[in-house]
């Protein structure tokens, strides 16, 4: 089924309901806000890109998505993707990957491709998730320290050297502005859950270099001021030649917005005792995709930090997704310029927490009790993801997770005897 449940959820909707979604929807997008522009520098995007990506592919997620409640974005699980189709294609290259990854996923969507996400090992989600939480976290440290290094190298193993050649370049005030917004959000975190501790603490962290005049990297002086409005839609660029070699990148786009928007959404049932429409969710994926594209955005899935903020604040109905774009657009065109003032440290600490929150290590002791080929398949998933490609991880780790999987079948002793005759 692939009717968007927002026309299911509007047939018993009510004032109250509404109130509730519009407390909840404001309250997630002060959390996504500076997550939104967090993700796009670190994936090598100009950071009014995460913020257009949060408009307008939260805004279609919420619309056409088979969740009730999912809410979404950019996420971090893109970045090592989208660093690296920037890197090698630049930014119009990523629009176009993006494009087509829309398309893929509309084409999911429509052959009913949404129960295929049972096939997917999870260890090999395990292990390209933790994986990708420590590439985010190393991408981050340049600016948690305050290191003076003018390019991270891409590449893990060339990255970590060049850190460490430049330690000497430490700054105890930035390191210091990063810790602080640190603790500041896990302490909410624990303290109040429902308030929007993220933008609190880096809000703090930035008005302490304001305050103190401190010698810190803001988002102004490295990038500008955000622009107030969102851009003109264009299509991208479609000649053949670019199609074929972004075509890869696309594929990889695609698989990624559809397992972290369907997790995410089977992480919601579970906390709402619902029941999403996993091919309407592939279609909104492919949806919102396309209409960031258009706007020259980032690749944007159902967010499961931002789903679950939405779950704890008392969103109902996909409103509530809806209320959180209009929100972030109303901040853009009201509040732009006071975004230059946020520090870089503050947003850095932001990521490094959120590259914690995706290796999920209260599961690691779980992960470590179960069958050895599992352990083996999730750290074969996250060595290739850190150290060769994602996209090598993924082919080789479902690939050897299914050949796995088969191979347990086969062994499965029959009950059946060949009879006397």
């Amino acid at each position: 089924m692939r009717q968007p449940k927002i026309l299911t959820t509007i047939k018993t909707y009510s004032w109250q309901i509404f109130m509730g979604d519009v407390l909840a929807g404001a309250t997630v997008a002060m959390v996504a806000l500076p997550l939104s522009l967090a993700i796009a520098i670190a994936s090598g995007a100009d950071p009014a890109k995460g913020v257009v990506t949060a408009i307008v592919g939260g805004l279609l997620i919420s619309l056409f998505g088979g969740s009730r409640v999912q809410v979404g974005g950019p996420t971090g699980a893109f970045i090592v993707v989208v660093f690296g189709v920037i890197a090698q294609y630049g930014y119009d290259g990523l629009v176009l990957a993006t494009f087509m990854a829309g398309i893929i996923l509309l084409i999911g969507g429509y052959f009913r491709a949404g129960n295929l996400i049972a096939f997917v090992p999870e260890a090999v989600v395990n292990g390209f998730t933790i994986g990708i939480g420590v590439i985010i976290a190393t991408s981050q440290l340049k600016d948690f320290l305050g290191l003076d290094l003018d390019k991270v190298p891409a590449d893990f193993l060339e990255k970590i050297p060049a850190l460490w050649q430049v330690r000497q370049t430490f700054s105890l005030a930035t390191f210091s502005i990063a810790l602080c917004t640190l603790i500041l959000i896990v302490f909410l975190r624990r303290m109040a859950p429902r308030f929007p501790g993220l933008i609190v603490a880096v809000g703090v962290g930035s008005a302490l270099v304001a305050f103190w005049s401190l010698p810190v990297d803001t988002l102004g002086s490295r990038f500008g001021d955000l622009p107030s409005q969102l851009p003109w839609p264009q299509l991208p660029d479609l000649s053949l030649s670019r199609i074929v070699d972004l075509l890869p990148s696309a594929f990889i786009i695609a698989f990624l917005a559809a397992v972290e928007s369907l997790l995410s959404a089977m992480v919601a049932d579970k906390m709402i005792e619902g029941q999403h429409r996993p091919n309407a969710e592939l279609t909104a994926q492919g949806i919102a995709n396309i209409g960031s594209a258009l706007f020259t955005g980032l690749p944007a899935t159902g967010a499961i930090a931002r789903t679950a903020t939405n779950i704890k604040a008392g969103g109902k109905t996909p409103v509530a997704g809806i209320v959180h774009a209009i929100v972030i657009l109303l901040v853009m065109i009201l509040a732009a310029p006071l975004a230059s003032y946020l520090a870089m440290p503050a947003l850095a600490a932001l990521l490094v927490l959120t590259a914690w929150n995706m290796t999920e290590p209260e599961k690691w002791a779980e992960y470590a009790r179960g069958r050895k080929s599992d352990i083996l398949l999730l750290l074969l998933t996250l060595v290739l993801t850190v150290v060769v490609d994602l996209t090598v991880a993924i082919g080789v780790g479902v690939s050897v997770g299914l050949a796995l999987r088969l191979n347990r079948r086969k062994a499965v002793e029959s009950d059946w005897h060949l009879p006397d005759r």
